[in-house]
């Protein structure tokens, strides 16, 4: 089957509804772009796979899965659409694509999201096929974070860097270790944001909250000023400005911070931005002794079950708890 003419194999060939629905998704539920494309990957995967599934299409050589157009998908289509259909996707997804089931959750909230808004909010579906679809049971897992000993090793590597930047940099690491902001969040920054001491900051869902800024913060922030003067300035509002002027991007935030660990001793490929995150959080919880519900706000969690995981302890703590039980000197007498 050859590749219908007009069309490409990019995702962006969806269809009306899929549309309305991610349009509705962005301007009522005010889900951020990351998540709106996750959707839209998620939903395009979905159909594509129903199509081939039910043999509408046949694959060859030259017309690959991921060719398979569905914008022709239709109401009839959608209601046609029963729950042995999700419950083979979700195998699909299990065995051929070997997901996680990390991955096939979010899946399945994506599907749950998608069919109530059907049944529910359009009427286009007389029944949700997804009612029942169970979410796959996720591993728990503590986050991976830096230690203390790490953290300081990656702030020594920045402070150290030779790059034409370096004040940029550190500045950048400072307030990832320090306030445990999200790569959208501190890339978003505006000058404006800034007012003494405290930092305003839109997360997920456009929702506000405010950072305090510790001295640290302040230092990194006054060193770098003296350096973004210097630059050029496309965007003039933009705290963090990349060789161009213009707001710098979260690929090159992702590859400073790539560049440090390796500078520091840090092995790259284990740890991401986003792990400073969960650095900066572990680290309050476990020298700052800071509660949980002070993490919460810090951090812009929703539920504070978001925030528990950050309340682990480490295998030193295990080990020094255990050794202060009144009892661990107990010998067996002769």
């Amino acid at each position: 089957m050859s590749r219908p003419k007009g069309k490409s194999s990019g995702e962006n060939a969806t269809f009306p509804i899929l549309e309305q629905y991610l349009r509705y998704m962005q301007a009522v539920q005010e889900k951020s772009p990351l998540t709106i494309k996750e959707y839209k990957y998620d939903l395009i995967l979905l159909f594509r796979f129903l199509k081939y599934d039910r043999k509408l299409v046949k694959l060859t050589d030259d017309f690959k899965f991921e060719d398979i157009p569905i914008n022709d998908i239709d109401e009839k289509f959608l209601n046609s659409i029963t729950s042995d259909d999700l419950f083979a996707f979700l195998i699909f997804l299990s065995r051929e694509r070997k997901a996680s089931s990390a991955t096939r959750a979010r899946k399945v909230a994506t599907i749950k999201s998608f069919f109530k808004y059907l049944f529910q909010k359009k009427r286009i579906v007389k029944d949700d096929p997804s009612y029942e679809l169970e979410t796959p049971r996720r591993a728990k897992r503590l986050p991976k974070y830096l230690n203390l000993e790490q953290s300081r090793d990656l702030l020594d590597a920045a402070e150290r860097s030779q790059s034409e930047f370096a004040a940029r940099d550190f500045c950048i690491v400072t307030l990832f270790l320090n306030c445990g902001m999200r790569l959208s969040e501190l890339r978003g920054i505006d000058l404006s944001d800034i007012t003494d001491d405290t930092l305003r900051v839109v997360g997920k869902g456009n929702k506000e909250r405010t950072i305090y800024l510790n001295d640290a913060c302040m230092n990194a922030l006054s060193d770098y000023y003296p350096e973004r003067d210097k630059m050029k300035k496309k965007d003039k509002e933009a705290l963090f400005l990349s060789s161009r002027g213009t707001r710098i991007s979260g690929p090159m935030i992702q590859n400073i911070i790539k560049r440090l660990f390796t500078a520091s001793g840090i092995d790259a490929s284990a740890y991401s931005v986003h792990k400073l995150r969960h650095t900066c959080a572990t680290l309050m919880y476990k020298y700052g002794q800071v509660d949980i519900r002070t993490l919460q706000t810090i951090l812009g969690h929703q539920s504070v079950a978001t925030t528990q995981i950050y309340t682990h302890v480490d295998e030193e703590s295990l080990h020094d708890a255990v050794s202060k039980n009144p009892l661990s000197g107990r010998k067996r007498k002769d």
